[in-house]
């Protein structure tokens, strides 16, 4: 009997539906339209998954396009397995961002991992988070670190220094003095200590060092010639791109509050506060207001209930949310 058009989606149909969209979107593909019809007509359920992935479509392909474009490498990749063996590779261009933004968010629905990249990371990461979850770990010196929800490192100690990577998150350190050097790189920077208690936090834009406390010196790059600054208690600094801003005084209290659960924001970007917020979120958060990110907030809230969370800022902004599938919420 054919289940009327009300009854359950399964995951299979969501997957299908997504890989017409992919056809019918992606500049280098061709619909097949009269397999498509037929896909359509096959089950009553399918228009209606398929009109609903056409409008996470419609809300989702400019953060999509802008998510590509950062992660291009990794996409294309993705996109020629899916398209293989019929597909050459072409020469990059703007039809090509809207191929990866076709394909990001399919990625986005069919296999829960909207950032290929960093499975690729994670091959190479000694420890790792799950959105949400903090972990806390001793390392093999006697240093302690927390790890902050969605983030990896790699563990490197080889009897001269001692080395540690972020690939990505965040972790606070409160580094045991033995007499080797303790030295955290992100993004082609590091900071280096003997003993003290920081922070390291990898954005989308650039990468922060806060000191709890200490002193800690950071260089934009790994050269050992290069300009550095020397933090302590209560300051940080950003580094991208090579180049290292000037400290600021920043309540360290309030930044590393996020261990014991909390996170809190001085005169932040909204922007900001999202992306932190989708740490803990297990789907994916897209803000879709250019000047809503910018505006300035200052606020505190658990960790734990992000939803709870984005409630609360609404009320207090008067933006708009809507849950897609229960995996992306979009804020405009």
């Amino acid at each position: 009997m054919t289940p009327p058009p009300t009854s359950a989606v399964s995951t299979a149909q969501e997957q299908e539906a997504w890989r017409w969209l992919l056809q019918r979107h992606a500049p280098d593909q061709t619909l097949d339209e009269p397999a498509f019809q037929r896909w359509l007509a096959a089950d009553p359920r399918h228009p209606q998954v398929y009109a609903r992935a056409e409008a996470v479509w419609r809300l989702s392909a400019e953060p999509a396009a802008r998510l590509a474009e950062e992660e291009s490498d990794a996409l294309a990749g993705y996109l020629a397995r899916l398209e293989a063996p019929r597909r050459t590779q072409r020469r990059r261009g703007p039809a090509w961002s809207l191929a990866l933004a076709a394909c990001l968010l399919l990625a986005l629905w069919t296999g829960g991992w909207w950032q290929p990249a960093r499975w690729l990371g994670d091959l190479r990461a000694d420890h790792v988070s799950a959105p949400g979850q903090i972990r806390e770990l001793t390392l093999a010196d006697g240093s302690q670190l927390v790890l902050d929800g969605d983030s990896a490192l790699a563990v490197h100690f080889d009897g001269r220094q001692r080395r540690i990577e972020l690939l990505r998150g965040a972790a606070s350190f409160k580094v045991l003095r033995n007499g080797l050097p303790f030295v955290v790189r992100a993004e082609g920077g590091e900071a280096r200590v003997l003993g003290t208690e920081f922070e390291v936090r990898r954005l989308p834009r650039e990468t922060r060092v806060t000191v709890a406390s200490g002193q800690v010196a950071v260089r934009a790059g790994e050269a050992a010639d290069l300009p550095q600054a020397v933090l302590h208690a209560g300051q940080r600094v950003a580094f991208a791109d090579g180049r290292l801003a000037a400290p600021e005084v920043v309540d360290s209290s309030a930044a590393l509050a996020w261990r014991q659960g909390w996170l809190a924001f001085y005169q932040a970007p909204l922007g900001e506060v999202l992306e932190r917020l989708g740490d803990y979120y297990s789907g994916r958060i897209l803000l879709l207001n250019a000047e809503l990110a910018a505006r300035r907030v200052t606020v505190s809230f658990p960790s734990a209930d992000p939803r709870a969370a984005l409630n609360a800022l609404q009320a207090v902004l008067g933006f708009r949310q809507r849950e897609l599938f229960g995996r992306v919420i979009v804020i405009h």
